[in-house]
């Protein structure tokens, strides 16, 4: 059969590259065809557009290029129907995939969605969009299934979060190789895990670099993001206790000590490889103007919005300044501290449901359509 996924971010390429090896598993001859990034290029198939080139951040930055999504939407349209699908797989990144999806459903293209779009963050009334346009929706976060069946009346497949799969299938990391082969101290690792885009990047590390000083006993290790060029960090490598590794971010979360991270996938990442850590978040001040009037979420974090409480500090805007980073990174790297928050990591762990979410989808996703076509639907 012939599948279609489109994943527009780094996080996406992840889960799409896994979700494409439980495809492979469940039908030697499948036909993959996707929009995503490096990863999900290993595994096969074929890359119409790199998610390098899709992300744009907050709202002033999606206005300012409107042009260019409207111009990829309609160059993904084509492609879609020059491929000929049995199904689309949209990973997240709603913004892009619900507009193809209620295209697609127009065609009587099959539309399966593998990772909710975060309508219970904002944005709910795309409830009637999903409900219209989605054929199947693969949800990974345990809350995430009474959202959409107790106040929607809508059915999903909680299939469990497929992080867990991703850190627990990697190559085991040797500490001491790691540190010789990029040049690190035996100083104890605090990772700074800025984001993906360069917007939040620039902002970002310029706060996350402020406090180097004030812990001289540590080594700070920038996480580069595989879609940015080492040019681009270049001119934040100035201070000679910072070192920069890119693409190696489960290595550096499996050495480090402590973390600095901003709000997203990264915060739950770093969770489940048992990091204490600080979350900070600083967006453009006119989008973060709109997304606090907008959003009416507790957190900011998946780590503290699946516990229902505030696991790990949240520094957002006007907090997440040297004064305050610099309070909370002492505090987490404190004994206590350190061994409450991750207690409360093994709980996390507990409740995301346990590994396959990947092969579990992919099961999902070919069973249904194999079904459909004996059925003949």
């Amino acid at each position: 059969m012939k599948y279609y996924i489109i994943a527009g971010e780094a996080s996406g390429d992840l889960h799409g590259s896994n979700l494409m090896k439980g495809i492979f598993k469940e039908d030697a001859q499948a036909q993959i065809r996707f929009w995503g990034g490096d990863l999900m290029q290993s595994v096969g198939g074929s890359l119409v557009k790199h998610y390098r080139d899709l992300a744009f951040m907050g709202f002033a930055e999606v206005i300012l290029n409107l042009r260019t999504i409207l111009r990829n939407i309609e160059t993904c349209k084509k492609d879609i129907i020059d491929f000929n699908p049995d199904v689309i797989i949209f990973i997240d990144y709603p913004g892009f995939n619900m507009r193809i999806a209620k295209w697609a459903k127009e065609l009587n293209i099959k539309t399966h969605y593998y990772i909710s779009p975060q309508i219970w963050a904002w944005k709910e009334n795309r409830i009637k969009a999903i409900k219209r346009d989605v054929d199947k929706m693969y949800v990974i976060l345990p809350f995430e299934k009474d959202f959409y069946e107790k106040k929607h009346h809508y059915p999903v497949e909680f299939v469990g979060h497929p992080l867990i799969d991703a850190i627990q299938n990697r190559t085991k990391t040797d500490t001491d190789l790691f540190k010789k082969e990029h040049q690190l101290s035996d100083k104890p690792i605090i990772a700074l895990l800025p984001g993906s885009r360069k917007q939040e990047i620039t902002k970002m590390l310029s706060v996350m670099l402020s406090v180097v000083n004030d812990f001289p006993e540590y080594q700070f290790v920038i996480a580069g993001a595989p879609s940015q060029e080492y040019s681009f960090y270049e001119p934040f490598l100035t201070q000679s206790q910072v070192k920069f590794i890119s693409n190696k971010t489960y290595d550096l979360l499996s050495v480090a000590h402590a973390a600095l991270v901003t709000s997203g996938t990264a915060t739950l990442e770093t969770a489940l490889f048992k990091v204490p850590e600080v979350v900070l978040y600083k967006g453009n001040w006119f989008s973060y103007q709109i997304a606090k009037r907008i959003i009416t979420l507790k957190y900011i974090s998946l780590v503290n919005l699946i516990m229902d409480q505030e696991v790990v500090t949240e520094l957002i805007q006007d907090d997440c300044n040297s004064k305050r980073v610099k309070e909370e990174l002492t505090k987490i790297l404190k004994s206590d501290s350190r061994n409450t928050l991750l207690a409360q990591y093994d709980l996390l762990e507990q409740k995301l449901g346990g590994a396959g979410a990947s092969d579990k989808t992919a099961h999902l996703i070919v069973s249904h359509l194999r079904n459909q076509n004996i059925n003949g639907l």
